[in-house]
């Protein structure tokens, strides 16, 4: 039997599927703003496995499931022996023979990792505390719906360095974009992160000014991320000069977009005047993580579809 395909970091996939995931999003995407119905996942299951709370991640699976023929079924921790202590271990093991495919949105990396490793079918990882995969395929394809190829492009992220920001960098070596990273003193990215990157795709600012200027995209997510919230107002004082703003925005290139992965705080991580504003694409890139979610589910299913 063939190895099972997982994706539960960025670099799981290689370029060239990676490239094909982005063409076939296009497809899907303008087959369904045209109404055209394709089932090709009838009769097939996703299990969504939530240890932390979802809009975006629920809805875009449950949706894409739903409208490429299959169903979807919203497992919460409270819900099942996972939260009496059963192993995760077991847990896939049992879950893994009953549907085609599974997301699971937990804390640590290892925990999907671990069920990874003990399932028959493929696993998507829809949120850890590490990585965000999902959300930076979607973002990739905001971008090169936008504006074309992210080549040799410059995206600047401004704030926490958290699991957005580390995908985002795993993005950079893999797309070959240069990523600029300003984090107040303190949280910085973790040193093994970035050891192995050249300067061609990674830069670290002190200044967040200074990581703007001249960049296609600026980025950025919550200063207080889920399991942090006991952190929330020193991190409010230690962020303060990080909002992305108006004037930080004049900054970088005048079609520069702006990328948020929601939810947002206007007034504190971002200025409304942005978010709201011409420059940002976050409505757009928070629908391209269902159609991009879509052609994921039909590649691990199905492998390559030419139609």
């Amino acid at each position: 039997m063939a190895a099972v395909k997982h994706f539960l970091q960025l670099r799981d996939l290689t370029r060239p599927e990676l490239d094909y995931l982005l063409a076939r999003t296009r497809v899907l995407k303008s087959r369904h703003r045209s109404g055209t119905l394709y089932q090709p996942l009838k009769g097939k299951t996703l299990a969504m496995i939530f240890e932390k709370n979802s809009t975006r991640t629920r809805v875009s699976f449950e949706a894409g499931m739903q409208q490429l023929g299959g169903g979807a079924l919203f497992l919460n921790t409270r819900d099942t022996q996972l939260g009496r202590g059963e192993p995760i271990e077991d847990v896939a093991e049992v879950i893994s023979r009953m549907v085609d495919v599974v997301m699971i949105r937990t804390f640590q990396q290892d925990i999907a990792q671990r069920f990874a490793a003990h399932s028959r079918v493929p696993v998507i990882n829809g949120l850890t505390d590490e990585y965000h995969p999902c959300q930076i395929l979607a973002d990739i394809f905001t971008y090169v719906e936008q504006r074309g190829s992210i080549r040799g492009k410059t995206v600047a992220w401004v704030g926490d360095s958290n699991n957005v920001c580390n995908t985002w960098l795993q993005a950079a070596k893999v797309f070959d974009f240069n990523f600029h990273v300003a984090t107040p003193p303190g949280y910085e990215l973790e040193p093994e992160r970035g050891e192995s990157y050249q300067s061609m795709h990674l830069e670290r600012f002190e200044q967040p000014f200074d990581a703007v200027r001249g960049a296609d995209l600026v980025t950025t997510d919550v200063w207080t991320s889920m399991g942090f919230e006991d952190e929330a107002e020193e991190r409010k004082r230690k962020f303060a000069a990080y909002q992305v703003n108006q004037d930080m925005m004049r900054h970088a290139k005048p079609d520069a977009l702006f990328m948020h992965c929601l939810p947002a705080h206007r007034g504190e991580e971002v200025e409304a005047a942005v978010i709201d504003g011409p420059q940002s694409v976050v409505w757009e890139e928070a629908e391209n993580r269902m159609h991009t979610q879509k052609a994921l589910l039909e590649y691990l299913l199905l492998g390559k579809v030419e139609s």
